[in-house]
């Protein structure tokens, strides 16, 4: 089994930290153990918790250097896995190039929207363009304003925000009068802004002046919407605006999570919390992710958590009880739930449960540019009350921005 070195020397004589024992096995540091055993409590009445906690091995990564270890070479033989161990990392360190050879260097936030509006607007039938090739007709019809409402809820606007919005538009049109494209246009997009609402705040709690040090990203949502990408995303925005991040790997169920969020963290110089094994309760990983970075007095601390249906009531409840396994540490400030856009009214059911099992502070809306549903950003947060806080617009490691109102309704409106 292979497993990757966690912490150099100075990180692991912390007080507090978990210690690699002479035979080789990494073991939970005496919190960490404490609180898995706590939570193997939880979801199993009755078990030990000492037999629990001996079960899990937690490990905080390093993005460079790894060991080969194999768990069943009996006690006699540790000095040797040491020692091959120690050559290995040895090898390893001097194989690498420097960090700053490695590491990549992030696009500014700033920067992101513009690139990514023009993006939204070259993307399959944005709904606004539909809207405006209506409204812009010589003598609108009975059955062009119905055209204009199925336009809408096509688009995922939902029924009610569609009623609203067409009542206001043919209000607009009665008052003004109005034929010029131009003029149409200018109303179209603020009725449109209105909607999506710029005056709820979408700043990311750990962006903010008061946040606190470290602030606790807790990353969740259903199997495929690209949520461990989007763990490793968020990372690299927060390196580029100079922060320091730990990311904790908490999808212990699906094999290459922790790998792919490795592979995230190893190009930012972002170490990853990970465990040695698969199918290791998630909430001691997210337990020992919390300490290190409290111990490196990280900026964040994000915490990825595996794919889960939202009708599966046991893997909801364990999101729960991550989050309290984490408070015994540091307290959550967001939680991000993570939609694909082109599930349309199927993402809002997620967002509806996923809201009441962990409390949904805020939703990343990925793969917007390939849906002509931009709707659900409407829908979304009528329904539950939060903001859309991020968007993924493309594959590419930076195409992931802070959601920006006026930008997202110039793009689905196109070029004047």
């Amino acid at each position: 089994m292979a497993v990757h070195k966690r912490r150099s020397q100075r990180d692991s004589a912390r007080p507090g930290r978990a210690q690699e024992p002479d035979n080789g096995h990494p073991s939970l540091s005496p919190k960490s153990a404490t609180a898995a055993a706590e939570g193997q409590a939880e979801d199993q009445p009755g078990a030990s918790p000492a037999a629990s906690s001996g079960n899990q091995a937690v490990q905080s990564a390093s993005p460079v250097s790894s060991v080969s270890h194999n768990p069943d070479v009996s006690t006699d033989s540790a000095g040797s896995v040491d020692s091959e161990a120690s050559s290995q990392s040895s090898s390893a360190d001097q194989g690498a190039p420097s960090a700053q050879q490695e590491l990549a260097h992030p696009e500014a936030s700033a920067s992101r929207m513009i690139r990514l509006k023009a993006r939204l607007a070259k993307s399959p039938n944005p709904f606004g363009k539909a809207l405006f090739a209506i409204l812009t007709k010589d003598h609108l019809s009975e059955s062009d304003w119905e055209d204009v409402e199925d336009t809408l809820l096509m688009a995922d606007v939902g029924a009610e925000a569609s009623e609203q919005l067409v009542k206001q538009l043919r209000d607009d049109a009665r008052i003004t009068g109005q034929k010029d494209p131009a003029a149409v246009r200018r109303s179209l997009r603020q009725r449109l802004i209105d909607l999506v609402d710029p005056n709820m705040d979408r700043t990311l709690v750990a962006a903010r002046p008061q946040a606190n040090r470290p602030s606790v990203i807790i990353m969740v949502g259903v199997n495929g919407t690209g949520k461990t990408t989007t763990a490793g995303k968020l990372a690299r925005l927060f390196v580029a605006d100079g922060k320091s991040v730990v990311m904790g790997a908490a999808d212990t169920f699906r094999a290459a999570a922790a790998d792919q969020l490795e592979t995230w963290g190893g190009k930012v110089g972002v170490p990853v919390v990970r465990s040695d094994r698969d199918g290791a309760d998630p909430a001691s990983v997210a337990f020992e992710a919390a300490e290190r970075a409290k111990n490196d007095h990280a900026d964040v601390l994000i915490v990825d958590t595996a794919g889960r249906l939202q009708n599966k009531a046991n893997l909801m409840d364990q999101l729960g009880k991550i989050r309290r396994v984490i408070e015994k540490n540091l307290p959550v400030d967001e939680v991000l739930l993570v939609l694909d856009a082109t599930t349309g009214q199927n993402g809002m059911i997620q967002a509806k449960v996923f809201a009441q099992a962990i409390g949904v502070t805020g939703i990343v809306l990925t793969k917007l540019d390939g849906s002509a549903k931009g709707g659900i950003v409407i829908s979304v947060q009528r329904e539950l009350g939060v903001p859309v806080k991020l968007v993924g617009l493309g594959e590419g490691p930076d195409d992931l921005a802070v959601f920006d109102p006026e930008s997202f309704v110039d793009g689905i409106l196109g070029d004047e």
